[in-house]
């Protein structure tokens, strides 16, 4: 399980979660910075596979298909938004 409410303290965008797609190799922080929050841009980029998540704010993204601690990422600036 995961928050739903994920705020980047880096950018100060809160963080997107796709089911069931991953990101592909060629992103990079332009494409995200120019098309979040953007579904239909972001599209370009995505791939589906099933049981993975796809994460992403306007400057950081992962793709994660197993059970993944994200806090252990130091350069993920991702914390809890609400709760």
């Amino acid at each position: 399980r995961t928050c739903d409410q994920l705020r980047c303290t880096a950018c100060d965008f809160r963080v997107s979660l796709f089911n069931d797609y991953i990101w592909d190799q060629s992103c990079d922080y332009l494409f995200f910075r120019n098309n979040m929050p953007e579904l239909s841009k972001l599209r370009a980029k995505m791939i589906k596979k099933k049981g993975a998540r796809a994460y992403a704010c306007q400057c950081s993204w992962r793709s994660v298909d197993e059970v993944t601690d994200l806090q252990t990422e130091q350069q993920l600036r991702w914390v809890c938004g609400k709760h």
